[in-house]
């Protein structure tokens, strides 16, 4: 079984790393840190089972000033989803769910559910499978093509005060934006298959997360809330954003709410989602437990979506979506450096991943700086693969 390097030794010779190269990842943040644009950072890199980079970087929490810990808590929003997705793959290894079961199944609402403001009956079924790689019709409320969009907001589908079986209802009380299976838009799909993922189960999301991914997988802090003894590592980003001067509006992660939403709500360190990340690039085990079988990781990390359409919304040219993550499909096309099945997906606080087999490497960076999204995202990646080094 595989594991985590340790984390209070880097190595980056042993991980084939050019250490001056690496020095560019820290300069860059810090650049940005000086320049007032970046509260801090952190990042994390292995590559052939050794650490190559655990840096931390800035601040803490920019109203006071608290050096970046190790064991600072993120904000991850979509970094959810993969692990989510990990959950469903689990039960579809038990056989309690099939890629292929139609969503209504699960959730009846969706049986009446219609398309578009013609009101057009589906011309096949939403599924798990579609879900899964967002293909499911659905949109995201700030993406949904008009005049679908103010139906969508005025459901305010991210209120967190409704269960996550209240949500379900109500987003099937809304027409779908696309005929299931018909195209990619990223979407409020993996929301809905927390709620899925309920009823197979029989136990909430964040309990279900908890004793079948988080807890085997040690991730102690990572959870739909950050508990009160906690509080104190919670990173924060700055109270207004340093390019536009808007205000910066994140979740609240200080106390529960009862949407435990699968898209988008969990929190985590880097040394938590460093562990699951080591646990997918070895193919479904860290230390003695094996979450997933080495064919289905394959499966999940395969490009599902071939020749379909994809709308503007998250689509990135060089690459597929697998079942949760990103997966290149080209050498060339994307913007980005990168290898042929590398896989990955970020958060809308700015946090960024990716691991690629070929090379034996994954890559964490840690932020809360919504602004700073795509600036970050790019950059990061191709300063990793700048400093690949045998």
């Amino acid at each position: 079984m595989s594991r985590l390097p340790d984390f209070e030794r880097c190595n980056p010779k042993a991980a084939g790393l050019d250490p001056l190269r690496l020095e560019r990842i820290t300069q860059a943040l810090q650049q940005r840190i000086d320049e007032g644009r970046l509260p801090g950072s952190q990042v994390v890199i292995v590559r052939h089972g050794a650490l190559g980079c655990f840096e931390s970087l800035g601040r803490l929490d920019p109203s006071r000033d608290t050096p970046m810990p190790a064991d600072a808590i993120f904000r991850i929003y979509s970094m959810t989803k993969p692990i989510v997705a990990v959950a469903t793959m689990m039960l579809v290894e038990q056989g309690r769910l099939s890629l292929s079961h139609p969503v209504s199944r699960f959730v009846p609402e969706f049986a009446d559910v219609r398309v578009g403001e013609a009101q057009e009956a589906p011309r096949q079924p939403m599924t798990v499978h579609d879900l899964l790689r967002h293909t499911a019709g659905l949109s995201y409320e700030f993406f949904v093509p008009e005049p679908l969009r103010k139906r969508y907001a005025e459901a305010n589908l991210g209120a967190r005060e409704r269960s996550n079986a209240e949500f379900a209802r109500t987003l099937a009380a809304l027409p779908l934006a696309y005929q299931p299976g018909s195209i990619f838009d990223y979407s409020r799909a993996t929301d809905l298959l927390g709620r899925v993922v309920e009823v197979v189960s029989g136990q909430t999301l964040g309990e279900h997360l908890r004793q079948t991914v988080l807890e085997p997988l040690g991730m102690r802090d990572t959870g739909f809330h950050v508990p009160a003894e906690r509080h104190h590592r919670i990173a924060e980003p700055f109270a207004h954003d340093p390019d536009s001067g808007e205000p910066v509006s994140v979740l609240d992660v200080r106390r529960p709410y009862p949407f435990e939403g699968g898209g988008g709500a969990l929190v985590s360190t880097a040394i938590d989602y460093a562990r699951f990340l080591q646990m997918m690039l070895d193919e479904g085990a860290l230390d003695d437990v094996r979450l997933l079988g080495r064919k289905t990781v394959q499966w999940m990390v395969s490009d599902h979506l071939g020749d379909l359409p994809r709308t503007a919304n998250i689509a990135f040219p060089g690459y597929g979506m697998g079942l949760g993550f990103a997966v290149r499909t080209h050498a060339g096309m994307a913007t980005l450096a990168g290898s042929v099945g590398d896989y990955g997906w970020s958060g809308a606080a700015g946090t960024h991943f990716f691991v690629d087999p070929a090379e034996r490497l994954f890559a964490l960076l840690m932020v809360q700086a919504p602004g700073l999204h795509d600036e970050l995202g790019g950059l990061f990646r191709n300063l990793v693969y700048a400093a690949l080094d045998g």
